[in-house]
């Protein structure tokens, strides 16, 4: 903080009334931010932003609204959890486990949640743009308007999801299993790339975005059905894959 002594002789060269503006606001400017605190303990709001927090038993933690930016949560247990609003951009999210949490709202663009578990995760409305999500377990995952936008999905599980109003932009569902999965209104497929993405039954009469060749590409059957204008590839059903 700028001493009031210095003030006054900064005034006596300095006699314009901006410049004199100029130094008091100087004065009673912070000189930093206040550091995330990595030992604090869960809770609404905290700041926990790039901090370590791996294999971990955190299930149940209140991080409602919470700064995780970048945190490293890989490994660490989070079931349960409340992160409705939180902001868990970038964060490292590989092998651990958000199952049956809160999530609405949330951020998790461009998380790493390689093999990470959302099983019965609530996550309306939640960010997933950009995301590594690849294997990454969805089942029974609650995501109406939920973005996906340019994440990888490669072999990530859909089963039971429901992803109604779910954006797909851009995204790479390269043998993603959406065949359970619930979609009670439109979603959004535009240039997504559905390498065997599995398809099978679904009621995708009125998704936007899809095209002759993604369909080409995916691996459906008899009973999906597709919107108008797109038809049925002759290569279907797809072999059963075996990992």
């Amino acid at each position: 903080m700028i001493s009031v002594m210095e003030i006054n002789s900064s005034m006596a060269m300095h006699r314009s009334p901006l410049g004199l503006l100029a130094l008091i606001l100087l004065a009673s400017a912070p000189i930093s931010t206040r550091a995330a605190d990595c030992s604090s303990t869960a809770s609404p709001k905290l700041d926990w932003q790039e901090c370590t927090k791996k294999n971990l038993m955190l299930q149940g933690s209140d991080l409602q609204g919470a700064n995780l930016f970048s945190t490293d949560f890989s490994l660490t247990d989070l079931s349960g959890s409340n992160f409705k609003s939180a902001n868990l951009e970038k964060a490292s999210l590989v092998r651990a486990s958000l199952e049956g949490s809160h999530a609405e709202g949330a951020n998790f663009a461009k998380v790493e949640a390689y093999r990470a578990s959302f099983a019965n995760i609530a996550a309306e409305g939640a960010s997933f743009a950009g995301a590594e999500l690849q294997r990454a377990n969805f089942g029974g995952a609650r995501l109406s308007g939920a973005s996906f936008e340019k994440a990888e999905l490669g072999r990530a599980d859909f089963d039971k999801a429901v992803l109604t109003g779910v954006k797909f932009s851009f995204a790479n569902l390269s043998r993603a299993d959406l065949s359970s999965a619930v979609f009670e209104g439109p979603a959004t497929f535009e240039r997504a790339f559905m390498f065997l993405t599995r398809i099978e039954g679904l009621d995708l009469s009125a998704a936007a975005g899809l095209e002759q060749a993604q369909i080409e590409l995916a691996c459906g059957d008899a009973s999906t059905k597709l919107p108008s204008g797109l038809s049925t590839p002759a290569t279907w059903p797809c072999p059963a894959e075996h990992e």
